[in-house]
């Protein structure tokens, strides 16, 4: 044990990568070098820039400079057009899902979390695929991509399996093009290419890979910018069970043969004195695929409601609720990547290699973070004895689902007070605490905002 905790932050993460096996998982994705330093040693010098609190910049400029590689060998690595980034990170990703997956029960929940972000860059001109694209959390274009991501979660812990990085599929939006000289074989010329998908056909070739890779799920979470009808219906032919939050919107849902607004069919519910779900109906979409919708009142205004959807019509109304409040954590995990793992401010090349490698560098570094923090919470990780005797991590109850949501009403009516703020981190603040004290000690202010 004391040997163990002398170990300094460095050889701690070459234990990890040892155990994680990064250096096999590089090389079986063609993530190689022919001479100088292995990629391995570069890739392991990128992924622990940000626990030592430092750019590359200021990391060449400290005594550890003249050890270290130059600037070009960097961005070489960087913007390489032949390595498979996506094969490095399912495979990463499939070893730790499985490693969790062996913690739980089989007859636990696990989803499949869709969702987007944007990664601002308003002061890039030359930057490839530069797009304008719409910001959906301020309402607003921006310079930048739209980072699509497909997490796997059993209700403790959240990999990220996948990601699409979006540019914008009107030529009139995209302020800068693809380069011309690539080839068409490479890896990076079919990322381009995927860059100029439409969303819901990203986010089926995104669960078709998951599924091919061996990964799997009982349901798949998404936001009203999904939950579309065209979506639900191909999903699932699919086999994939829908759960997802609708608006008001144009769509007409079919109520014994009449065609209703989301709004008149919830005014056509009998009357509940339920605090929490006021009611819930099977309906039909207009191309008639049965849905269940489960309506849930805000508690601090009566008028307001939301309302989720499942494809799964046999399940219960307060399971839907619970079941879709595991979606938080992917917003946990777009705030962690972004406030404190640099995503998209770290490195600011042109490239498009260079920014789909780096963000698969900072997803591979909250992966790792999360193994850790799983070894750190759950006992079944000691094996032995305990993997037999004890609990395993506590599932995402009912309570805490609403609790989230009445966040999430709190988020979109642009809540300011301090109280409200903090309801809003909540779920960060726990993740956080979760972390072993080793990772929490690299992060100066690694702490849940208010």
């Amino acid at each position: 044990m004391l040997q163990q905790h002398s170990l300094s932050e460095q050889s701690r993460f070459s234990k990890l990568f040892a155990t994680l096996h990064i250096g096999k998982t590089l090389r079986q994705a063609g993530i190689s070098k022919s001479f100088g330093l292995s990629s391995l040693a570069i890739f392991q010098i990128i992924f622990s820039l940000v626990f030592e609190g430092k750019n590359w910049f200021r990391l060449l400029e400290s005594d550890r400079g003249a050890d270290l590689p130059g600037k070009d060998v960097v961005y070489r690595f960087l913007n390489q057009a032949s390595f498979a980034w996506r094969r490095f990170l399912q495979a990463l990703s499939l070893r730790i899902v499985r490693h969790f997956e062996s913690l739980i029960s089989s007859h636990r929940i696990r989803v499949f979390i869709i969702d987007d972000s944007v990664l601002s860059r308003n002061r890039s001109k030359k930057a490839e695929l530069l797009a304008r694209v719409f910001d959906h959390s301020t309402g607003k274009f921006t310079k930048g991509y739209t980072m699509l991501t497909l997490g796997w979660s059993d209700g403790f812990s959240f990999a990220p399996i996948d990601f699409v990085m979006l540019s914008s599929a009107k030529l009139a939006n995209r302020l800068c093009e693809m380069a011309s000289t690539l080839s068409k074989r490479s890896n990076g010329y079919k990322r381009r290419m995927e860059a100029l998908f439409r969303k819901p056909d990203a986010v089926v070739a995104l669960l078709e890979r998951a599924l091919r890779a061996g990964l799997a799920a009982d349901y798949v979470l998404m936001d009203s910018w999904f939950t579309q009808a065209p979506l639900l219906r191909e999903l699932a032919a699919k086999g994939l069970p829908v759960i997802g939050m609708v608006k008001e919107m144009k769509q007409r849902y079919l109520v014994q043969g009449k065609r209703m607004t989301l709004g008149e069919v919830f005014q056509s519910l009998p009357a509940s004195n339920a605090k929490d779900i006021k009611g819930s109906v099977i309906v039909h979409t207009a191309c008639g695929l049965p849905v269940k919708l489960v309506f849930v009142r805000n508690r601090n205004k009566k008028r307001e409601w939301l309302a989720i959807l499942s494809t799964d019509v046999t399940l219960d109304a307060a399971e839907i609720v619970r079941i879709y409040g595991m979606r938080w954590s992917i917003e946990t995990f777009f705030k962690v990547t972004k406030s404190y793992l640099k995503l998209g401010t770290e490195f600011q090349g042109r490239s498009f290699d260079g920014l789909i490698s780096h963000t698969t560098i900072v997803f591979s570094r909250y992966l790792a973070m999360e193994y850790e923090r799983r070894q750190s919470s759950d006992d079944r990780t000691l094996g032995g004895l305990f993997f037999l005797f004890a609990d395993e991590v506590r599932d995402l109850d009912y309570q805490t689902a609403l609790q989230q949501l009445m966040s999430l009403f709190l988020e979109m009516s642009q809540a300011k007070t301090k109280k409200n703020k903090i309801a809003v981190f909540c779920q960060l603040q726990e993740w956080i605490s979760g972390l072993p004290s080793y990772i929490k000690g690299l992060f100066g202010d690694l702490s849940c905002e208010s």
